[in-house]
């Protein structure tokens, strides 16, 4: 494990842990199409890729309030995702993903974020092909004092 996959404490992040505050919301294998390739064919038709998330989320405290705007939203993830998808268009599905995970880490409580992309069309003796990436949020307040709280800026998909 390399020093830059470590949190400040050397801990590894790893979602849901009482002893650490932290919960582990997730999306899994949501289905999108998109235009992704670095073959001519792939820059016209768009392609079915599955993308499963994986956050690490600080916690705010003991209280629970039931309120949408107190947690990470994973609809507004999802909705994130897919306009993505819409709009860019990259080469690589690596590519793809560095803007997924920094979407996800728009979210201050979001302390780190996996990105798993498939595309299950490309060869048809196996069953998917695909990367996954791992990302920690920049330090922040977290390290040294109190948690930043409330979504950062969501962008055009944000919100439900």
């Amino acid at each position: 494990m390399s020093p830059s996959s470590q949190t400040s404490g050397g801990r590894r992040p790893v979602g849901a842990d009482a002893a650490s505050g932290t919960r582990h919301v997730f999306v899994r294998e949501l289905e999108v199409r998109t235009i992704i390739g670095i073959y001519e064919h792939e820059k016209v038709n768009p392609q079915r890729v599955l993308v499963s998330v994986d956050m690490t989320v600080k916690e705010a405290g003991r209280a629970f309030s039931d309120r949408i705007g107190d947690v990470v939203d994973y609809e507004r993830i999802v909705k994130r995702i897919r306009t993505l998808c819409e709009t860019c268009h990259v080469s690589l599905i690596e590519t793809l993903a560095e803007h997924m995970a920094d979407a996800c880490l728009e979210d201050a409580r979001v302390i780190a974020v996996k990105i798993r992309i498939e595309k299950p069309d490309v060869f048809e003796d196996c069953r998917s092909v695909g990367i996954e990436i791992e990302r920690l949020a920049p330090a922040t307040a977290t390290d040294t004092g109190p948690a930043k709280t409330g979504p950062a800026k969501t962008g055009p998909a944000g919100g439900r």
